[in-house]
């Protein structure tokens, strides 16, 4: 497959699916409602659908943070869409992390 064909693909499923809100703010970053548009339906995820990519060390150090995952799909985006969805969501919502779950 060319690297042409792959980010043509790429492109085609990225307009499949649309950030449309989150309403997750420290000191509950993880704990808001993520709404995406996928293939035009506006799918609303459950409250604490997001995974924080981020944690704290044991010296006491700042919290770290990395890219969100998705602990529950819903059902209603397709296997196929989420590889798509979650670089949605980390492109849209903030990274971060506020220890509480670490």
């Amino acid at each position: 497959m060319s690297d042409e064909y792959v980010e043509r693909i790429t492109e085609i499923l990225m307009g499949s699916v649309e950030f449309v809100s989150y309403d997750g703010r420290y000191p509950n970053l993880c704990a808001g409602t993520l709404v995406l548009r996928v293939r035009g339906e506006l799918i609303t995820f459950k409250q604490h659908s997001l995974r924080s990519g981020g944690g704290l060390t044991n010296d006491y150090a700042p919290p770290f943070s990395g890219e969100w995952g998705v602990g529950e799909w819903p059902e209603e985006i397709p296997e196929f869409l989420r590889e798509t969805a979650l670089r949605v969501i980390n492109e849209n919502v903030p990274h971060g992390c506020c220890g509480g779950c670490s």
